[in-house]
């Protein structure tokens, strides 16, 4: 007869383990051995010898667990005391993964969009069929008892038809059935290797199953976490437009707005446009490269004081087809061309990585992320057109563990780089039909960036809205970073946009996003830091909090430098005084005729001008 023997102990909430003991151990010392083995605290369990919980095996050094008739291979039956179960449930958050996740996203804050929609019932509700349903007015059926948000049948079926999952369906997916979504988990893919392995050199010197990341097989993601792009009114667009029409050379923006709730997918989202930031940049007709913009912060800022958050970026890709006609070409979105090229995607997806979207159901805290991209780009026919996109969650983490590269002459083919001595990277595979129909996995070298992309919708609503003052008969005040065709942001663009408003329309004026950017970036004017009153007024349309900003110190200081640098006439050259007399010189003496010095950047002026040429201030 053996001396050791296999007992099996099993907890509802911690599941079965093996324990090996003696046969002639005491009871006390096999209870001590189950609390090393579930890690719990001392006398905060019970053991029984039936699932019944009757015959408890009581803490003994006299009796062994032959006095209770346990055999080799046995199963005992162990409950947690009442006053125990949070502390054995902290246990369990350490060893398994659902527990887990759950307890440290309890601090995440998501978007309030997600609050909104996560407390809403979301069902799809049908109305009764007259021809197929035979039950009484009060009653449901197979054909009009509500559906859920996630239904494939309705998301086909409907006009225009959904093609992909909000991304609050997808979770109701995850999170229903009998487990509730127990177990399911909402992980960012990750293609580095696991640091702190100490069971081989680190890499190149050796890898091991535990710290090798999994191999990506890249499938086309079924839901996606803004289903639809809406900017407010034309205006938005048009001042954006207007760079390439004047240039024809290409143009980029960051969009400001807000994320809320769209009503025509279940539990979906829009990206409501709002204002389009222009950032510092170098273009072409063919191409854009971004320079670093000191002034992002402060952007971000302002918008966050106005209710606004970055929700996008925009670029142009436009040729003119007929100039006459004003008509552009159409070259994206064909059969013979691309939709985004691998650049674009792999743009697309870094800006996507700075925006991470709060989830609670992730044990990083983030999930996917809610910015999009716009370009605008001609139609089949020949039309401006806006189209939305955003990059999957795999390829976000293809560009941010920097596994994606562009190739050289093919802008629809991405490229996974292989691994080095600095850098180990993962297999990554896609799947595709061969000539006989049967599905073949194939390496991603190259890759067709389709794999990587999710599109959506992006256009104007019927009834334009608007967060800021827009109309035709006033002119708006000129865009950042616009030198290149004329628009300049200084003191004399400040004046001039002002002079049109009157005094009671102040509301009216302060509603500019470019203006209120200018007024917060600018050092030659004393409003840093000074706006916070003003921005809550806009951000809330109240003229009294405006009409109080305006009799602050800081403003009455910008009016008097606007009055005092109203246009004087020109200087007088001669006059004429009657017939035969000799007409008067010119006035050209004292201090109004000579060169005159600055008094805020010292530059030197010619006398006809009344204002800086340097620093745009008043002379006087």
């Amino acid at each position: 007869m053996p001396s050791s023997i296999t007992i099996r102990v099993q907890s509802p909430a911690h599941g079965t383990k093996r324990i090996e003991v003696s046969l002639y151990d005491n009871v006390a010392a096999f209870l001590a051995k189950v609390q090393d083995e579930f890690k719990f605290p001392k006398n905060s369990f019970v053991v029984y010898r039936e699932r019944s919980k009757t015959q408890e095996l009581k803490s003994s050094r006299s009796k062994t667990l032959d006095t209770y008739g346990v055999k080799h291979g046995d199963m005992l039956y162990m409950v947690t005391k009442m006053g125990w179960e949070d502390q054995t449930d902290s246990v369990s958050m350490v060893e398994t993964k659902p527990v887990k996740y759950s307890q440290g996203s309890a601090k995440v804050t998501e978007d309030d969009v997600d609050q909104v929609l996560d407390k809403m019932d979301g069902k799809i509700y049908r109305e009764r069929n007259e021809q197929l349903c035979r039950h009484g007015p009060k009653g449901k059926c197979l054909h009009c008892v509500p559906l859920e948000p996630y239904d494939e049948e309705y998301l086909h079926s409907a006009d225009p038809p959904i093609k992909f999952l909000s991304f609050h369906s997808y979770i109701r997916k995850l999170t229903g059935g009998v487990d509730r979504g127990k177990f399911a988990v909402l992980e960012n893919i990750s293609c580095k290797i696991k640091h702190g392995c100490k069971e081989h050199p680190p890499w190149p010197g050796g890898i091991c199953t535990k710290c090798q990341p999994n191999a990506v097989t890249l499938n086309r993601q079924k839901y996606r976490h803004v289903d639809y792009i809406m900017f407010e009114n034309p205006f938005i667009a048009e001042k954006f437009l207007n760079f390439w029409r004047g240039t024809g050379h290409q143009r980029l923006g960051m969009m400001y707005g807000r994320y809320e709730h769209h009503k025509d997918t279940p539990l979906g989202i829009k990206a409501t446009v709002a204002a389009i930031y222009e950032p510092p940049q170098q273009s072409s007709n063919g191409s854009i490269e971004l320079i670093p913009d000191e002034n992002e912060d402060t952007v971000n800022a302002v918008a966050a004081r106005l209710g606004l958050q970055r929700v996008g970026w925009i670029f142009t890709d436009l040729v003119a087809k007929d100039l006459k006609l004003g008509t552009v070409k159409h070259h994206r979105g064909n059969m013979d061309s691309y939709f985004l090229s691998s650049e674009e995607c792999i743009m697309a997806a870094d800006f996507q990585n700075r925006h991470p979207n709060p989830c609670r159901l992730s044990p990083e805290g983030h999930f996917g992320s809610k910015f999009v991209t716009v370009v605008v780009s001609g139609d089949a026919s020949n039309q401006i057109h806006f189209d939305g996109y955003q990059v999957s969650n795999q390829c976000m983490a293809l560009v941010r563990d920097d596994c994606l590269v562009p190739t050289k002459d093919a802008p629809e083919l991405g490229y996974i780089k292989e691994s080095s001595n600095e850098q180990y990277v993962p297999d990554v595979f896609y799947n595709v039909k061969d000539e006989y129909g049967n599905e073949v996995t194939q390496l991603a070298r190259p890759l067709p960036v389709e794999y990587l992309l999710l599109d959506m919708p992006a256009a104007f609503p019927v009834e334009p809205q608007f967060t800021f003052h827009a109309g035709d008969s006033i002119k708006p005040f000129a865009l950042e970073n616009r030198q290149r065709i004329g628009e300049v942001q200084d003191f004399h663009a400040v004046t001039s946009y002002m002079q049109q408003f009157s005094a009671d329309k102040f509301l009216d004026a302060m509603s500019d996003f470019h203006f209120l950017v200018y007024l917060a970036t600018s050092d030659m004017l004393p409003l840093r830091g000074k706006m916070d009153l003003i921005l809550e007024a806009v951000k809330n349309k109240d003229e009294g909090v405006a009409h109080q900003w305006s009799k602050t110190e800081e403003w009455g200081t910008v009016e008097q430098l606007m009055n005092s640098s109203a246009p004087s006439p020109p200087p007088r050259q001669g006059s004429y005084v009657g017939v035969n007399a000799v007409p008067l010189p010119p006035i050209s003496g004292g201090a109004s005729g000579a060169i005159w010095t600055c008094n805020h950047c010292t530059f030197h002026n010619q006398p006809g001008n009344a204002s800086c040429e340097m620093c745009g201030l008043p002379r006087s």
